[in-house]
């Protein structure tokens, strides 16, 4: 009978620098910082290899999550991060409170539906738009946000060096295209061309990826905005088709803040002034 050597036992610590070295060669970070704290909780009967394991690898994926996310929220050139626990609902109350949660569970996009936003000026639409783009993020899917004339700046200059087929794919590649503030910009170049540029972009999305869009001017004068009013009814059709359309006629959330600080200031003014008072009547009355 042949006796087979026994390989040598590695010891214990070495065993963990080649355990270290291996999980920073797979870049997994975190498993790498909380290794030791979880080794001794197993050490002390505290958790069992299996639940030990489930931490370590659940707190990595975390991360990842997280990482994607902050990159998915860098990627939407989205410059503002707004949430819905900021909006203030009671501001607007005949804006649908549920409808609006009801869309920030982000279904709409996986069944390829719209939103539009319409609505004066101030009324919360772009507020809604972004929260919106942030949720999508956070729900890992590939966003976009851009307003509309950015957008048809870029399409536009992109004829001038024939890369349209590039730049179309900006806002037909992503899951959620968000086009904020449609009319609240005069537009450098008001021909056909702007139609034509907006519509290859609601045409390639229809019925695949989704669109939020907002505007604060009626369908019915988009015709001009564009400077088409045949093309823009093809763009409409396909817009409102599949949408959930919500139009918000409140009041100016922006032009409430501008009156409370102007009262804050008139306010101030007229304190300061009776301070004044005070003080030059303290002056000019006799001494006893």
């Amino acid at each position: 009978m042949i006796r087979q050597n026994k390989a040598p036992d590695i010891p214990v610590t070495e065993q963990l620098q080649k355990l270290d070295s291996c999980l920073s060669e797979l870049k997994l970070y975190k498993i790498r910082e909380l290794l030791a704290e979880e080794l001794d909780r197993l050490g002390k009967g505290k958790s069992s290899a299996s639940q030990m394991l489930l931490r370590l690898f659940q707190a990595q994926a975390q991360l990842q999550l997280e990482r994607r996310i902050e990159r998915r929220t860098r990627e939407s050139k989205l410059e503002e991060r707004k949430t819905f626990s900021d909006f203030d609902f009671d501001f607007q109350p005949d804006l649908d409170r549920s409808l609006i949660m009801e869309l920030a569970t982000m279904g709409f996009v996986s069944r390829h539906q719209g939103v539009i936003l319409a609505g004066k000026s101030g009324t919360g639409k772009s507020h809604i738009a972004k929260a919106l783009a942030l949720q999508g993020c956070r729900e890992d899917y590939r966003v976009r946000y851009t307003t509309a004339a950015d957008m048809l700046g870029v399409l536009y200059a992109s004829l001038a060096d024939d890369s349209l087929d590039q730049k179309l794919k900006r806002y037909l590649s992503p899951d959620l295209l968000v086009i904020d503030e449609l009319g609240f910009d005069r537009l450098e170049q008001e021909d056909a061309r702007n139609a034509s540029l907006f519509f290859k972009v609601v045409d390639g999305r229809y019925n695949k990826k989704s669109i939020v869009l907002t505007t604060n001017i009626d369908f019915e004068q988009l015709g001009h905005y564009l400077g088409d009013p045949v093309v823009t009814t093809a763009i409409v059709d396909r817009l409102v088709h599949h949408s959930t359309v919500i139009t918000i006629n409140g009041p100016s959330w922006r032009l409430n803040e501008s009156e409370k600080l102007n009262k804050r200031s008139c306010q101030k003014k007229k304190q300061a002034k009776q301070a004044r008072k005070s003080a030059s009547k303290k002056r000019s009355s006799p001494r006893k």
